[in-house]
């Protein structure tokens, strides 16, 4: 009888795993950063912002964005290099080598669209 208890107790754990899986994958994504860019009250982005290859056109979209946004709950500069962080933070290792530079670079761009002083030389 205690067999026969411990299969039927293992089944069940078994087909619970199973269930927790298909409702993750009908909620959508398990990435955790892409539920925070949907999601979250940041601010919104335009398309492809960061796939472009100009640091001053990446900043100046952020810059639009941000000062556009009514979502945000920060100033439109922290808002904006708040999310070109988050962006550079997440990518982490898959990032090149150069396009971690322009990013880096489009930092800089950031603070001299919002009247900042850049902070660093590349």
């Amino acid at each position: 009888m205690a067999a026969s208890r411990s299969k039927k107790a293992h089944r069940k754990k078994a087909h619970r795993k199973a269930a927790r899986k298909t409702t993750r994958k009908t909620t959508g994504t398990r990435k955790w950063s892409a539920r925070v860019t949907e999601r979250s009250d940041a601010m919104t982005l335009e398309d492809s912002v960061f796939k472009q290859r100009s640091p001053t056109a990446i900043a100046q979209s952020l810059k639009r964005s941000a000062e556009r946004s009514h979502r945000r709950k920060s100033p439109p500069f922290r808002s904006a290099m708040s999310m070109l962080n988050f962006y550079i933070n997440r990518a982490g290792k898959n990032l090149s080598a150069t396009r971690l530079k322009t990013l880096e670079r489009a930092k800089d761009k950031l603070r001299e669209a919002f009247g900042r002083t850049p902070k660093s030389t590349h």
